[in-house]
């Protein structure tokens, strides 16, 4: 829910900006820079952070994180990869 209100925010702030620099508007390339900035940024964070899916291979190591998923109520352990540093977050008991 925040993260489309935000994302809603951000291209809000784009296409004002935008319609500003149109308009003659020094300032509103400063709000568009900040709006696709912000808008990058939600849609970096959702793709980055999703739950990822498919096999766990070779060099995986469980570690002692457990918690519940917030929006799911799932619980979940954390994965790690030494190699890559890479993190995934499973169900409990896989």
């Amino acid at each position: 829910m925040l993260r489309k209100a935000l994302l809603i925010l951000a291209l809000l702030l784009l296409v004002v900006g935008l319609w500003m620099s149109v308009a003659g508007d020094v300032q509103g390339h400063a709000l568009a820079a900040w709006g696709a900035v912000l808008t990058l940024a939600v849609l970096f964070e959702n793709w980055r952070y999703r739950r990822q899916h498919g096999a766990l291979d070779g060099g995986w190591v469980r570690t002692d994180e457990r918690f519940e998923d917030p929006v799911t109520g799932e619980a979940l352990e954390v994965w790690y990869q030494p190699g890559t540093g890479e993190r995934r977050y499973e169900k409990r008991g896989r």
